[in-house]
């Protein structure tokens, strides 16, 4: 299996802040990663270094084997790595497919491939019914299904999912992590964020890896990294053990 993304000892400092301090990981083309940690641990700027919005002070940034550490927005996003935000921000007045058809005109100039294309993802994510709503009325879990098809739409190979789940039923987080699962039939992988919703994490995560004050503390498999001793003191708590059970 070829590796995706390589971050090699990637810091990066806000003045006298290191918010991401010598992070190292390698994952695999069709994994589902995710990192974790509790509020501030750095997991939004790693995001953020990985698809261009900030270039590290230190390390290096690989994806499919190109160095992009230095890589603007644009370009990671023209080359397969999507994102979603953790503050959803569609395009307010226009509609469900409208937004996401904005993301296909990064590969097609053509309106009636757009539409078809947005079309697909909207199947896929079980929104066609919402299509011609504007974006503006939409619920939460709605908005955050949006965020996804807006990624989508970029055909991208990497998609970053920035806190995807939070603010969710559990009921909600749990229907959108079966979809999360069936990325890889796109062909594509995924790296998610989350501070709390460990559900998710362990249902859907092929490896995990825990962030705490912008240093990695632990990688590995769900079930391994909660009953880490470090893990479940910096972050889960004792009642998470019983989760890897």
């Amino acid at each position: 299996m070829s590796t995706i993304l390589e971050l090699r000892n990637v810091s990066k400092r806000f003045g006298g802040l290191r918010a991401v301090k010598e992070v190292s990981f390698t994952m695999d083309s069709g994994e589902i990663l995710f990192v974790i940690g509790p509020n501030g641990a750095g997991k939004t700027t790693v995001f953020n270094l990985v698809s261009g919005f900030l270039h590290p002070e230190e390390g290096q940034i690989l994806f499919r084997g190109e160095d992009i550490t230095r890589s603007a927005p644009h370009v990671s996003a023209r080359k397969g790595i999507g994102r979603t935000f953790q503050i959803v921000k569609p395009l307010p007045s226009l509609t469900v497919q409208q937004n996401v058809m904005l993301g296909c005109f990064m590969h097609t100039g053509h309106l009636h491939e757009a539409e078809d294309a947005a079309s697909k993802i909207l199947d896929f994510l079980q929104m066609s019914h919402l299509k011609d709503f504007e974006a503006r009325g939409l619920p939460l879990a709605a908005l955050k299904r949006l965020e996804i098809a807006r990624a989508l739409a970029t055909k991208p190979k990497l998609i970053l999912l920035d806190e995807v789940v939070s603010g969710l039923t559990t009921s909600e987080a749990l229907a959108l992590a079966d979809l999360l699962l069936r990325l890889r039939e796109w062909g594509v992988s995924v790296v998610g964020g989350v501070e709390h919703v460990m559900q998710v994490v362990m249902k859907i995560a092929d490896r995990v890896v825990v962030l705490d004050y912008g240093a990695k503390i632990a990688e590995g498999k769900p079930a391994d990294v909660v009953k880490d001793p470090a893990v479940i003191e910096a972050y889960l708590g004792a009642k998470y053990k019983e989760m890897a059970h």
